[in-house]
């Protein structure tokens, strides 16, 4: 669209404060101007602000939620034969190809104090690998061990989608093939004032936002990823967060169980650390299996126990999901919509005052800003499932600088699961007197993707001695 065309369409929709400082700005100013304009869903935007920012939806749990059933981390012996089934039919899909694997890795990792994007932290306990590269590992290793190379699609952001590719292409991409590793841009939204006015950020920028982790299910749409997978022939989709360095990229237990069960869409659940940790909870409302945030669950069920005394909400969501691709495409319903609904958020945004043209940092909440939740989705299939892991295996975040889920945490869990995987390969690893392993250990996923991987490539049981850091790789 040209310059006259984008200010008619802004000025239609009661937004034309966005050129008030127009004639100050240099060419360049203007065309980033433009370019931000242009990024801008406005007909979602005109819908919303009536529901979601002059006005609030509701946001309580509706009817009573239920504890979801879910398949167990191992199966009863009822079940050993469907979870032998399952394993072979996803191993069978990731061998032809049916399986691609997805990484959400829009965000930065400001909170630990890295102006980078988050996958280039280093996390690894002994030998600090980022948190691409470890994945890079398993996604190649995954290739490797089923003798066809697993595409990788790369949700980036907007202010981390140039860095994240150059970085790719620095490393080579980690030995795999360029052509199988497919970037693209989460979308964006603008914060807007409880009026409904888009706020500048600078006179020549609007201040945007990522759509949330929900927004990636939108931008594999819009930027032809799902194009990319139809090509391909891709019917299951593995979906994980980049700061999670326990996610396994492709699990062919979980991939085959999701296919086995017919779902359009599969999570994975871990037990919670305690009643109120911050994370989803999944239970079923309505029949429909969801995820309830934990700041919309109320304490009498987050606290609520079963005759035996184990906590009723205990399937706390880790952000690990398995989609069919025909499932995505009907969520994408068109040209930059989506079936999901929109989420609002009043935080500080800073802004330039439109009358006295200075830029104002407020004290209190001014602005809303909108977000697309991932997990949304689960309640708008027919057909979903639930796989309950063990947490140790599969999940250990890395948010926080310190404390609980940082990278010091992260690290020991590493090195935990690693431990545990030697011991049962037979071998003997030393413990402190707390039943911690006493020493620093790693295992490189291009030598074992899980336990039972493993005990087929130690040909030659190591001796550990106390306090030592062993790598394997």
């Amino acid at each position: 669209m040209d310059l006259e065309s984008i200010r008619s369409e802004v000025k239609r929709r009661n937004q034309e404060h966005l050129f008030t400082f127009w004639d100050e700005l240099n060419a360049e100013q203007q065309a980033q101007l433009l370019e931000d304009i242009a990024r801008i869903d406005l007909d979602t935007l005109e819908r919303l602000i009536p529901t979601h920012v002059k006005s609030s939806p509701a946001t309580a749990v509706g009817s009573v939620p239920e504890p979801a059933d879910a398949w167990p981390a191992r199966p009863k012996p009822s079940q050993e034969t469907k979870y032998a089934e399952a394993l072979a039919l996803g191993q069978k899909l990731i061998a032809e190809g049916k399986v691609a694997t997805m990484v959400v890795a829009g965000g930065q990792g400001t909170r630990l104090g890295f102006d980078r994007p988050k996958g280039e932290f280093a996390i690894s306990p002994v030998m600090n690998k980022p948190l691409f590269r470890l994945f890079a590992e398993a996604v190649l290793a995954t290739g490797e061990r089923y003798g066809r190379p697993t595409p990788w699609y790369v949700m980036t952001g907007p202010t981390t989608d140039q860095p994240t590719r150059e970085y790719f292409a620095k490393q080579d991409y980690f030995g795999l093939p360029p052509e199988d590793v497919f970037f693209f841009c989460q979308g964006v939204m603008p914060a807007v004032d409880h009026a409904g006015r888009i706020l500048l950020d600078q006179k020549h920028r609007v201040a945007l936002s990522p759509n949330g982790h929900g927004g990636c299910l939108l931008a594999l749409s819009t930027s032809g990823a799902l194009d990319d997978m139809r090509r391909r022939g891709i019917e299951v989709v593995s979906y994980f967060q980049v700061d999670n360095p326990l996610a396994s990229p492709v699990d062919p237990l979980f991939m085959g169980l999701h296919a086995l069960t017919e779902a359009q869409m599969s999570a994975i659940a871990v037990p919670k650390a305690d009643d109120l940790e911050r994370v989803g909870n999944f239970a079923r409302v309505d029949g429909r299996l969801c995820v309830i945030e934990y700041t919309y669950l109320p304490d009498e069920l987050a606290h609520a126990r079963n005759p035996d005394g184990s906590r009723r909400f205990d399937d706390g969501s880790i952000a690990v999901h398995a989609f069919s691709r025909t499932f995505l495409e009907s969520l994408t319903c068109g040209e930059g919509s989506i079936a999901l609904p929109w989420h609002r958020a009043v935080k500080k945004v800073p802004f330039v005052d439109i009358g006295s043209a200075r830029r104002i940092v407020p004290e209190q909440p001014n602005a809303v800003k909108l977000e697309l939740f991932v997990f949304d989705a689960l309640p708008v299939a027919d057909r979903a499932m639930l796989l309950r892991q063990d947490r140790g295996e599969c999940f250990s975040p890395v948010k926080n600088a310190e404390g609980v889920d940082s990278p010091a945490t992260a690290r020991r869990d590493m090195s935990r699961r690693a431990a545990n995987w030697l011991e049962s390969c037979g071998v003997n690893v030393p413990r402190a007197s707390d039943g911690e392993p006493d020493g620093v250990f790693e295992i490189s996923p291009r030598l074992a993707l899980d336990a039972d991987q493993l005990k087929g490539r130690l040909t030659e049981l190591p001796t550990i001695r106390a306090g030592d850091r062993l790598y394997l790789g």
